[in-house]
Formats: C-alpha cells, structure tokens, sequence
C-alpha cells in the first residue's frame, strides 16, 4: 500500500489507486500521511485551482489571461508575470453523498445569458486540481460521480456544460479511493480504470502488532516526540521521492521489455490494453524510484502486482489475488 502511494506520488500520471482492505488497517491513515512527504509546490496567487506559475501548458483560462497581459505589457519572463507563494499538498476529501454539481461545479446559466460572461462555482475538483483527492468507501459512490472522477483524472481536465455553456478547468490530482470489500464491490468497469490495485489486511506477526501499539500510544502521549523521532526517515523519503520525479523523465526501456509485458497480459488474458500502458508506467517509475535510468524485467514483475491484480478476469464469488509467481512461466 504504502509503496503504491509513493509509485503514485512520484508519477501522477499512473492513474491512481484502489486500496481494499478490512476495517482498522490504517488506509487513511496513510493515505493522509502522503502528504506530508511531498515537498511544497508553488502556486499562483489568488488563484482558485492553485496553478503551477512554471506549468503554460496547464494554466486555467483566468491565469491565461494575465499571463498574456503581462506579455503585453512588457514582462521579460511569461512565468515571473504570475505572482506565487509556495505550498504544502492538501487532502482533499470526497464525501459519499456528494453530488455531481458539488463534485464538477456548477455553472449560472442566467448570469451567462444576461451577461454573456461564464461564472463557473468550483467544485471539489477545482479545490483537488495539483492535491491527493482521496475517496473513502469509494464503492459506495454513485457510479456516475465516479465515472466524472475516473474521467478526470485520466484527462487532467474537468469540463462543465449546462445549456450549451461550457467551462472547463486544470484538474490533475492523484486520485486515491478506499474500500472495503464487504460492503460491496464496484462495477469491473470502473475499478478497470483506477492505474493500480492492493489488498491490505491486518498484522498476523506479534512483533509487528505489538509495535504498532506503542507507537500509536507514542503518537496520542507525546506527538512532537514522534515526529522528532521519525523525522530523518520521513527526510531520507521525501527526498528519495523528489529524486525519482526528477530522473522519471530519463528512464528508458527495450523493446524486449515492450514484448515482455505483452506476452504477459496475453498469456493472462487481461481485457483491452490499459494494464500493458499501465505496467510500463509502473515499471518505468519503479526503475526511477530505485535511482536507475533502465526499466529491467524485475520492475516489470514488481509492475505486475499493482497493475493486474483488479483487471484479472475472475468467476463469480472468486476472491481478488495475484501471485507474481504465476508469470515467471510467461
């Protein structure tokens, strides 16, 4: 789980997780401990979508716009013309009952008509765009919101149309969605679309179950001492994590690696071809978060176990598993 967070952290475009777990295994816990790791990302003042000033390709309209009035006016430097302050990434959290309009936004249809000028109320998508957008009990969602969900984060843009209007903003996020399995599943459809799969379950080791009392009762006695305590863990992480996203872009692979992670959702007769995209991207930000610039057939096996485990077709009341044994013989 924690390394799933982390692969999604170092790449956002792995299209998210889908963590499965029993009741009382710290799936909030680590998803909200996530962002403490990140380092603080600049952006634009008085923005409401949080644009990176360093980002043209993905500024919304408004930033946009004062980015070419500044151009007009004289600045030397498109990216200094937007003011900025630097922050830490937030969790944004989706409530089960929300609504589509909560969701998306909402558009004011007669202010357009009287106006003819968009006045757009963001959403919770607005407020996730360059955040972790997290969805406990995700299989309790209406499957509508999240289809909207799905299809934002695969685009990296949320688009609002009411009567012929239309507004569309920046909406990239690393999306991270909780369940647990006995109170139903989602639809193969839509857990197809989530970049990566775990199943997470409680300590059956005494040590382990003993530590984690102590340190929960560390944690509630004295947190500072906590903190102080694991700081240079969190330190050496976070900086792992930064020196992954930066070598991301370097990382290459054969095309007997391409072959490879084709013949293996072949052989497993996985449906369509996002779990072969999938296992590349994995693989590739596995290698870049090992500190290589090669993706070898080791990456492309530990891809596996977070890529196939949900898209492996299964027969009525079949339990999820994957063992990574199983394409050795591939």
């Amino acid at each position: 789980m924690k390394t799933a967070l982390v692969l999604n952290a170092v790449n956002p475009n792995l299209g998210g997780v889908l963590i499965r777990g029993e009741k009382g295994t710290a799936k909030s816990t680590a998803v909200r401990a996530l962002a403490e790791l990140l380092p603080l990302q600049k952006r634009v003042v008085d923005c409401k979508f949080g644009c990176d000033p360093e980002s043209e390709n993905h500024l919304c309209s408004e930033c946009q716009s004062r980015l070419s009035g500044s151009r007009l006016n004289g600045s030397r430097q498109g990216e200094n013309a937007l003011e900025y302050r630097e922050c830490s990434m937030q969790v944004v959290d989706l409530p089960v009952s929300a609504t589509e309009d909560r969701v998306v936004g909402t558009l004011d249809i007669e202010h357009a008509i009287k106006t003819g000028e968009k006045k757009f109320e963001s959403g919770i998508l607005a407020k996730a765009n360059r955040n972790i957008l997290y969805v406990d009990e995700v299989n309790l969602l209406d499957d509508h919101v999240v289809d909207v969900l799905l299809d934002s984060a695969a685009m990296g843009i949320n688009t609002v149309e009411r009567e012929g209007v239309s507004y569309s903003h920046p909406a990239r996020f690393i999306l991270v969605g909780t369940m647990n399995p006995e109170e139903g599943d989602l639809r193969p459809q839509l857990i197809d679309r989530f970049g990566l799969s775990v199943t997470v379950t409680g300590e059956h080791d005494t040590a382990a179950r003993v530590q984690v009392m102590e340190n929960r009762l560390m944690y509630e006695n004295d947190p500072e001492r906590f903190f102080h305590e694991f700081e240079p863990q969190q330190t050496e992480l976070r900086e792992k994590i930064i020196k992954a996203q930066h070598l991301l872009a370097e990382v290459k692979y054969t095309t007997d690696i391409l072959r490879r992670i084709a013949d293996i959702c072949i052989e497993l007769d996985v449906d369509g071809h996002r779990a072969d995209i999938g296992m590349l991207k994995t693989a590739m930000t596995l290698a870049a978060y090992e500190g290589r610039i090669t993706v070898l057939e080791e990456d492309v096996k530990n891809a596996a176990r977070f890529v196939l485990p949900h898209r492996m077709r299964r027969k009525p009341f079949e339990e999820t598993g994957f063992d990574v044994s199983i394409i050795n013989n591939v």
